[in-house]
């Protein structure tokens, strides 16, 4: 499969993504009472969901017809103005700024299935069929979010998000058709490392959060170098795996990669959330062991499927490998829950088990 390189104008478009990502981050930090509720980890998904998803439909768009012309630009700097509007609508308080964030989304959508549409005519072949099948079908969801202008309360949500559910799902149902135009999986695995990285750095502003949080101590710097270890451990991790045990000669629909990183980009936001709240100790103990550890055992089990299925045969994780892996974090865990430790022995752990995961899996 021949590279496709990725080019500026997507880099900067990730930029914008960056304050995106960091505000739905930020409504992890909303604490009340030492408890982080139910409602607002349930925000903290809902907002996010729309922002990655506008991401992977501009990236795979890019990924199968993109081309570094003036045209394709256009429609790409018109995006970066939409982007901008859904994410200065970004709140906790959605009510109040729920129009804004419509325009901004639905503009969004909206220009990348016209993209599809416009290259259409250009195309031949199961390309054009691709086009055809997404710049259509695109329209049903975005229909349907838009139609959530005439409901109020809580019917306004569901249509919004009935809308944006049907459209996660078409490339799933149209799977016979997207795999006749398989996605080029160097490009792709690039376009979602980068974005990964993106997010690994809300983890590093979050240690530097820490050292400005306090008056320096021997317990508040051996908690950000703790911290800064289990994030170099996470990036070895992860991209050792990207450059040195996957095929990215690999021809799939790359559904894999897409629906994977979901939850890999979740669990790399709520960790960041994480490492601040753990320092300054805002959540309930048990509360905050089952926030941390649940993000971490979500990165786990996220990056184990994805790389699992593009790894070449003979580096993939065997049984065993698994099983220890999964057995540190739950003796961990179980060890936590039974006598009550500091943060800094808790992010300790954390930081063991991924040089471990980092050592096992490269």
């Amino acid at each position: 499969m021949t590279a496709k390189k990725v080019t500026w104008l997507e880099l900067f478009y990730d930029l914008l993504f960056v304050a995106a990502v960091s505000k739905a981050s930020h409504v992890l930090l909303h604490v009340e009472d030492e408890t982080l509720s139910l409602p607002t980890l349930g925000k903290f998904v809902l907002i996010f969901i729309p922002i990655w998803w506008a991401w992977v439909g501009q990236t795979l768009f890019v990924n199968r017809y993109g081309q570094d012309i003036v045209s394709h630009r256009i429609f790409l700097i018109i995006q970066l103005f939409f982007v901008l509007i859904m994410t200065a609508s970004l709140s906790l308080d959605f009510d109040q700024t729920y129009y804004s964030f419509l325009i901004g989304y639905v503009g969004l959508r909206a220009m990348t299935a016209v993209q599809y549409l416009f290259v259409r005519s250009k195309e031949n072949g199961h390309l054009r069929a691709t086009a055809h099948y997404l710049g259509t079908r695109f329209w049903v969801g975005l229909v349907i979010s838009a139609c959530s202008l005439f409901f109020d309360s809580w019917v306004r949500y569901l249509v919004l998000y009935a809308g944006i559910a049907l459209d996660i799902l078409l490339p799933l149902l149209g799977r016979k058709i997207l795999v006749k135009t398989p996605a080029n999986t160097h490009h792709l695995l690039e376009r979602f490392s980068l974005f990964a990285l993106i997010l690994l750095g809300e983890s590093v502003v979050s240690i530097l959060s820490v050292l400005q949080s306090s008056v320096w101590t021997l317990q508040s710097v051996g908690f950000a170098a703790l911290t800064f270890v289990l994030i170099i451990a996470m990036w070895w991790q992860y991209y050792d795996n990207l450059e040195k045990k996957v095929d990215k000669n690999v021809h799939t629909a790359g559904q894999t990669i897409i629906y994977g990183h979901l939850f890999i980009f979740l669990s790399l936001c709520m960790l960041a959330a994480s490492i601040q709240l753990l320092f300054l100790n805002k959540l309930h103990y048990e509360l905050m062991l089952n926030l941390i550890f649940g993000s971490v055992l979500l990165y786990f089990a996220s990056t184990t499927m994805v790389f699992h299925v593009y790894r070449h045969k003979q580096h993939q994780l065997g049984i065993v490998h698994l099983g220890v892996l999964t057995a540190i974090l739950v003796c961990f865990y179980i060890l936590d829950v039974v006598v009550h430790v500091s943060n800094v022995m808790i992010m300790g752990e954390l930081a063991l088990f991924f040089a471990v995961y980092a050592k096992i899996t490269t």
